[in-house]
């Protein structure tokens, strides 16, 4: 399937991709183009949820453009369905803790230790994010 396919899809919203599964970040460059990167997320009622660290790309992309395209993916980053469009917005306080918690329960190797160890160890700030549609 190819990536400009997934974009004329139907889905509209987060239920499809399930309560938590990884999937296909797109945010968007200065120069109008998309950077895909795998992710965690967790979907709550018609929310997600997924964290980053303030030295990665994505993180610098979605402080200039809060539009995002998702679409569920392998581990790897391989697309397996059609993307949706939606909205970034960075928590701060008692949400980025919900987000937490939210993550380290839904993936308690990954994100409970290994992503926590890992970003203290760099030197890194954690970030929660929050994405939700616009439909």
């Amino acid at each position: 399937m190819r990536r400009e396919d997934l974009h004329d899809g139907i889905v509209s919203d987060l239920t499809s991709f399930g309560p938590h599964t990884t999937v296909l970040l797109e945010t968007r460059r200065r120069d109008g183009s998309w950077v895909a990167t795998p992710v965690s997320l967790v979907v709550e009622g018609d929310r997600g949820y997924f964290r980053t660290y303030d030295a990665a790309g994505k993180y610098k992309r979605l402080r200039n453009f809060s539009e995002v395209r998702l679409a569920p993916s392998t581990l790897t980053g391989k697309p397996k369905g059609q993307s949706i469009e939606a909205k970034a917005r960075l928590l701060h306080g008692g949400e980025a803790e919900h987000a937490r918690t939210l993550l380290a329960t839904s993936y308690p190797i990954l994100h409970r230790r290994i992503v926590p160890w890992m970003h203290r160890r760099k030197g890194w700030t954690t970030e929660h994010y929050e994405v939700k549609t616009a439909a």
